[in-house]
């Protein structure tokens, strides 16, 4: 009966060493070599990330638990978070989650508990898209003008390159471009 713990955040600025400390906090007492940390977003699919990959198809064995501190660590969409429990419960793996009424995400109680709280935090990010997606809206409406500006100096150097006679891939090598930039920008005009 081992203990293991996974600690995720999104950005390199940011650390996992709160989450591993509340968790040692809440009584787990982990060893090092089985704190799995990752930085990668949560909106990459559970077994699509290394790390975590990794721990659940070469460390994790029957019996074994896994603890995260925020049911988010494991994942944001409710379809990936719901089919990454099932499929450690499967294992055999029980699973607690430390910000959860229940925190033992395996029993009957915590599998409701999952369920209700996915499906809030799936409608919030939704209500999020929705309200991004009505501001650029609304700003477009009031004539504002969105998205990258255009390089234009980077189409008027391609240009320059290709009247002087050199290939495309010449003008990449020379203007330090990637070969896909110096096409995107060749026949371009302004």
């Amino acid at each position: 009966m081992r203990t293991f713990c996974y600690c995720r955040v999104s950005t390199t600025e940011q650390t996992t060493e709160n989450q591993i400390l509340a968790i040692k906090h809440r009584g787990y007492e982990v060893i090092n070599s089985r704190v799995i940390s990752e930085t990668v977003s949560g909106s990459v699919e559970a077994m699509k990330r290394e790390k975590f990959s990794a721990l659940i198809n070469l460390q994790l064995e029957s019996g074994d638990t896994l603890v995260v501190l925020k049911l988010d660590r494991l994942g944001r969409d409710n379809i990936d978070v719901q089919n990454t429990i099932h499929l450690l419960t499967q294992k055999g793996i029980k699973v607690v989650c430390l910000d959860l009424p229940v925190a033992d995400l395996s029993s009957a109680e915590g599998k409701l508990m999952l369920q209700m709280f996915s499906a809030f935090a799936e409608f919030e990010r939704n209500r999020i898209r929705e309200r991004t997606k009505e501001g650029l809206e609304r700003a477009k409406a009031q004539g504002k003008k969105l998205g990258r500006p255009l390089a234009r100096t980077t189409t008027v150097k391609v240009r320059m390159q290709k009247h002087m006679g050199l290939s495309q891939s010449q003008t990449a090598q020379e203007l330090g471009l990637g070969i896909a930039t110096v096409k995107r920008h060749w026949n371009k005009q302004y």
